[in-house]
């Protein structure tokens, strides 16, 4: 394999993982509208590239199986969460209680990473079809959504203070958009 080819496929593999990262960014942008502390924000991101890394990797395996008839699923399923996560957002932010209903925590965390990261499942199932080199792509995809991920946390943490109590239910209209436009690609 020529430097040419090897270039191409990391740059492909860069585009692909920017592609599934700006998910991780749209969602962390929404998420990050409700109050959270830098310490949580680390945590998020960390935690969403570590899906981002074993979402696609299982995807990969499965694909070097199977056929690629979970990646529908898989899409479904992602929708069905963030639309789930938006709704419990707006929701909370009508209610008199602080809290929100869900919080990016424990569990809560563990249910939005899994919703940003369903669609890398099914990119990791085609990717293993083709052949793609595992360890460079699982790499790649999770270092990037993480960064995204804390770039959009970070943002939407900035817009939270202008826009008072409104942010908790614009984080999760983006949510729950983001939730629709996977279901119901337009």
């Amino acid at each position: 394999m020529n430097i040419e080819t090897m270039i191409g496929e990391l740059l492909a593999l860069i585009i692909m993982a920017l592609a599934l990262g700006m998910d991780a960014f749209s969602v962390g942008l929404g998420m990050g509208l409700i109050r959270l502390k830098f310490k949580q924000i680390f945590y998020i991101g960390v935690t969403i590239g570590v899906f981002h890394i074993w979402m696609p990797l299982v995807g990969m395996l499965i694909g070097r199986v199977l056929s690629d008839k979970f990646g529908t699923i898989a899409t479904l399923l992602g929708g069905g969460l963030l639309i789930l996560l938006g709704v419990q957002m707006v929701l909370s932010s009508f209610s008199k209680d602080e809290k929100p209903l869900i919080t990016p925590v424990g569990m809560g965390l563990i249910v939005f990473a899994l919703s940003v990261s369903l669609d890398s499942f099914s990119v990791g199932l085609s990717l293993g079809i083709y052949g793609a080199k595992t360890f460079l792509t699982v790499l790649i995809f999770g270092i990037v959504s993480m960064i995204l991920t804390w770039c959009g946390l970070l943002v939407g943490k900035r817009v939270q203070t202008w826009l008072g109590s409104y942010s908790e239910a614009l984080g999760g209209s983006i949510l729950l958009a983001f939730g629709v436009k996977l279901i119901f690609p337009f």
